[in-house]
């Protein structure tokens, strides 16, 4: 049997897209922000034309806004906005979590409380873990979707969970917020151990509206 071919480089735009979309995550492009074309083509040494192809997979993300004849802003997102994601995010994901409950293996068990214990050691490290908690409470949910196993439901919850990230430090930075945040993955882990699918779904559902709170 042949080999099958190499993967494709990635297209030089969807680079570009992967790293203008981590600035906005880590604030160098903050909400509101313009884009400057011509000096982020220039400092990347490209064209602008994978610029603006970039441009334009952020702006189907919901991650930047076009203005005619004005260019291209990081999105500023409305309270109204914030409370939509996340009511969106709390029932597919509150559905994911009664999925996973009802079909976890032992093994996929395991590689929850492991990423729970992750979690637990950073929140421990105060402000030095804090960055390494962020990432580490996205696996945590990102897992949980990939073990529901639906693809729709887990792309759904990605793009989503960008738009999320726009306000992402507005809630975790809280005083009291991670302790908190870690206490309620806690009770979603001693649901989905248990099997109890209605309890998962609902500890799932009090996590996301805690988050919009603090979010507030």
């Amino acid at each position: 049997m042949n080999a099958p071919p190499p993967l494709a480089p990635r297209a030089l735009y969807e680079e570009v897209a992967e790293h203008l979309r981590q600035r906005i995550f880590n604030r160098a492009l903050a909400p509101g922000d313009w884009i400057d074309e011509v000096r982020i083509a220039e400092a990347l040494g490209i064209s602008r034309t994978p610029l603006r192809e970039a441009l334009k997979v952020l702006a189907a993300e919901g991650l930047v806004t076009m203005k005619v004849r004005r260019g291209a802003y990081v999105t500023e997102s409305s309270a109204k906005d914030m409370a939509d994601v996340y009511h969106l995010l709390a029932l597919l994901e509150a559905d994911a979590a009664a999925a996973t409950a009802e079909r976890i293996t032992d093994a996929e068990l395991a590689e929850l409380r492991a990423l729970h214990a992750e979690l637990e050691a950073a929140a421990r490290a105060g402000a030095a873990g804090r960055e390494h908690f962020f990432a580490l409470n996205e696996r945590f949910h990102l897992r949980l979707l990939e073990i529901a196993d639906n693809r729709w439901r887990l792309q759904m919850v990605a793009d989503l969970r960008k738009v999320m990230k726009l306000h992402r430090h507005n809630s975790l930075l809280k005083t009291g917020r991670i302790a908190d945040s870690l206490a309620e993955h806690g009770a979603v882990m001693a649901a989905v151990e248990r099997r109890d699918a209605t309890a998962a779904a609902a500890r799932m559902r009090e996590h996301f509206a805690s988050g919009l709170e603090a979010a507030a």
